[in-house]
């Protein structure tokens, strides 16, 4: 007799400007999900990121965030390196996951790059869509949680702590980079919580919402 196959994971998605308390929540749920009894049998939670979640990703994270000298990529490499960490992600880390029947949860997904090299940078959202689908394999998460953040609370909350290569890139990139986020998440269903509230009532508002989402089946 054949072993029965595994039904195919879930695939959660943290998005939103940093400072918007995706860290935060991350830990909590590496916690809560486990104990919560939402995971079918057998089912484990594998936690992850972009860029970062494989070796490859650890190393394009340092270029795109971190580079030594004079090698900061230009808008275009920048977008190209974000598009093979997600190639090498969804190939070597998440998509195994999911076929294995384990929940994965990814702090940041495509939605991060429509938001920043998109509408932050100005690059074509047509072209970001093609590589999306080249990148992903046309995986999608099945639930995107946004913490929506106001700029100017976002910039209070990192205070003195020193910015990365992104985040050194200006509050008018950083601004649309919010609104991008805003019409991604009207134009792609992702559900909006309110970053601006204490973590313990963002993460209230997160396990009700994951209770919904594993009560649809």
């Amino acid at each position: 007799m054949l072993a029965a196959q595994p039904h195919r994971g879930r695939f959660l998605v943290l998005e939103g400007i940093d400072g918007c308390g995706k860290t935060t929540q991350l830990e909590h749920l590496r916690r809560w999900l486990p104990a919560s009894g939402l995971l079918p049998a057998g089912a484990e939670l594998i936690v992850t990121r972009e860029p970062g979640g494989t070796p490859l990703g650890q190393a394009l994270r340092q270029l795109l965030l971190h580079p030594p000298g004079e090698a900061a990529p230009g808008s275009c490499a920048e977008l190209l390196l974000y598009a093979a960490d997600r190639a090498q992600h969804v190939q070597q880390r998440i998509q195994p996951a999911l076929a294995a029947g384990h929940w994965v949860l990814s702090d940041r997904f495509a939605g991060s790059t429509a938001a920043y090299q998109g509408y932050g940078r100005g690059l074509s959202l047509q072209l970001i869509d093609q590589l999306e689908r080249i990148a992903t394999g046309g995986l999608a998460p099945d639930l995107t949680l946004w913490l929506e953040l106001p700029l100017a609370e976002s910039l209070r909350r990192r205070g003195y702590r020193e910015a990365d290569r992104i985040e050194a890139s200006g509050e008018a990139f950083l601004a649309r980079v919010c609104g991008g986020f805003a019409a991604l998440a009207a134009e792609r269903g992702w559900q909006r919580l309110d970053g601006g509230q204490s973590p313990q009532q963002v993460s209230a508002a997160i396990e009700a919402l994951l209770r919904e989402f594993a009560a649809r089946g």
